[in-house]
């Protein structure tokens, strides 16, 4: 499971003892909310069926799939599927495939989500061996279902835009700009990143 509340109360008063920027942010917009996920292929599954859609669209395809499948996290009915029926819930065929692969390689053995390695770089590069699953997906697994707690999902545009805002920066900083500014955030930087979306919502006028 992700982050509790307590652990990111805990780790956002660690950083703004080291990072008055951030100490000033959160005095302006507070603490986040948890973000969590359960562990496992589902959440990936519907990471993959969110793709490039609307949350409302992605649901209501992961609706139709649950009705079609009758159990979304049995693998082998993933891969038994046939296109028609995929296609029927609402998938393109491009995420028939990578959800194949997904459930194909967990049925198989080959990805063992409730065994992950325990070093976040190389638990990165078991799950991007999935088609359709890329860093930024891998990383916001790892946060929101795992609650590790110093993943930077350092690729994500609202984490750079508030990583310059939060810190007065005169433009958004690049991705690998925005690694370098973070690396004194370890090793809270999950919570950093969470609370960057947090001060976003608040930006957009939308807590």
């Amino acid at each position: 499971m992700g982050l509790s509340a307590e652990q990111l109360r805990e780790d956002l008063v660690a950083l703004a003892a080291v990072e008055p920027a951030i100490a000033a942010a959160i005095g302006r917009v507070g603490y986040p909310e948890p973000r969590i996920r359960d562990r496992g292929v589902v959440t990936l599954l519907r990471t993959i069926v969110g793709q490039q859609v609307s949350y409302k669209a992605a649901d209501a395809v992961w609706q139709r799939l649950e009705a079609t499948l009758g159990d979304a996290s049995d693998t082998a009915a993933w891969v038994a599927a046939s296109d028609e029926t995929l296609r029927a819930a609402g998938l393109s065929r491009q995420k028939m495939g990578y959800a194949r692969s997904l459930a194909g390689l967990v049925q198989a053995g080959e990805l063992d989500l409730s065994n992950l390695p325990a070093d976040d770089e190389a638990a990165v590069a078991e799950l991007v061996k999935v088609k359709g699953i890329g860093r930024w997906s891998a990383e916001i697994y790892l946060l929101f279902a795992e609650g590790r707690r110093d993943i930077w999902p350092a690729g994500d545009l609202a984490v750079q835009i508030e990583v310059g805002r939060i810190m007065d920066l005169p433009e958004r900083p690049s991705e690998a700009a925005t690694r370098e500014i973070a690396e004194a955030w370890r090793p809270h930087r999950g919570a950093a990143a969470i609370f960057t979306w947090h001060h976003y919502r608040s930006d957009m006028g939308v807590i």
